[in-house]
């Protein structure tokens, strides 16, 4: 099978992903649900067949000796894409995600206003969050547009792989992809304190190093940019602190109180006009009284202020989520299953 074929017609239906295994056709995902993309069923020759096709020796080598390989895949007229290969039950699967061409707006993104506030700060650290497939990556992306286009500053991206292409602006931005331009996240960003930026984005803050040295890097001047797999200010918190061994916590607490200017969680969910998929976000911003609550422990006072947060641009999930229910955006069926809390989202919405 000739893989260049179906990424061409993946991006021609508007999929976002692509699934290729043994004992079924190539599948897409489209606003979110799984289709066949046609009725020949795949062997594992072919999955090893496709796998050949998009990597080098070197990458092949790799994906023998540690069973799975995270890669960028450009197709010149077509798109780029983000993929990773890994083998299961002797043979090999490949998942595939569709990246835009252009980097896209906040404007185009249906994202709060804020925002372009949390990306035009000076410093500190920004974290947008959200389960895998919830648009972070593309958010932030367009967070980092907006430096490029707005301000003279140096721009360091870490990413693995690189998803979206960005061009110098009145920016200059360097983009580094773990494994062939470094080792590490926590390598490339110990040495982009060395390279003189003043915008750090970091793809992922996997690991305890990476989360110390972002903290830093945000403590000393720089604005850091990056994402987590939570969903909700407080548990985004609660799972850096807990990273840490119990005698660095209060120490943690201390630094991110100072640090964190804010954390956006974000999911798609499909419209009811099943045209596409909407942005749901929470906002919190750090206000000082929030940086207290960070730093005395006590995150479980967090969601009451973003209730009341208002008027510093906060606003929480299912408070989104009920406001495109009643503009007729989503159904009550999505509204209810994506809603933090189901129960009171039925409630919320009874009362409307």
């Amino acid at each position: 099978m000739n893989i260049c074929e179906y990424l061409q017609k993946a991006v021609e239906m508007e999929a976002s992903d692509l699934h290729i295994c043994a004992g079924l056709p190539v599948v897409i995902r489209k606003y979110g649900s799984l289709y066949f993309i046609d009725d020949h069923v795949l062997t594992g020759e072919d999955c090893l067949d496709v796998v050949r096709q998009l990597v080098t020796d070197e990458q092949f080598a790799t994906l023998e000796e540690e069973g799975e390989l995270d890669f960028a895949y450009m197709l010149q007229g077509v798109g780029r894409f983000r993929i990773n290969a890994f083998s299961q039950r002797g043979t090999y699967a490949i998942a595939i995600r569709v990246i835009a061409t252009n980097v896209p707006k906040i404007s185009d993104l249906g994202l709060p206003e804020i925002i372009y506030s949390l990306a035009e700060k000076q410093r500190g650290l920004v974290l947008i969050t959200g389960p895998t497939g919830s648009g972070k990556s593309t958010t932030l992306a367009a967070m980092i547009d907006h430096v490029n286009s707005n301000r003279r500053c140096h721009i360091i991206t870490i990413e693995d792989p690189i998803e979206y292409l960005h061009k110098h602006n009145k920016s200059v931005i360097n983009q580094r992809e773990i494994g062939s331009d470094t080792k590490s996240y926590s390598n490339a960003l110990r040495a982009a304190l060395r390279e003189d930026p003043d915008v750090i984005l970091i793809g992922e803050m996997r690991d305890l190093e990476t989360i110390s040295i972002a903290l830093t890097a945000a403590e000393t001047g720089h604005l850091v940019l990056s994402t987590l797999h939570t969903l909700g200010a407080a548990k985004t918190i609660d799972r850096i602190i807990d990273v840490f061994p119990p005698h660095q916590q209060g120490q943690v607490r201390s630094q991110l109180s100072t640090v964190l200017q804010g954390i956006v969680s974000q999911q798609l969910i499909r419209k009811a006009d099943n045209s596409g998929r909407v942005v749901a976000t929470e906002v919190m911003i750090v206000t000082p009284a929030i940086s207290n609550m960070i730093r005395e422990s006590r995150t479980f006072q967090i969601n009451s202020s973003i209730h009341t947060g208002g008027e510093y641009g906060m606003h929480s999930m299912d408070a989104c989520i009920a406001s495109l229910y009643k503009r007729g955006i989503i159904t009550y069926e999505s509204a209810c299953q994506y809603a933090m809390d189901p129960a009171a989202m039925k409630k919320l919405i009874a009362l409307q």
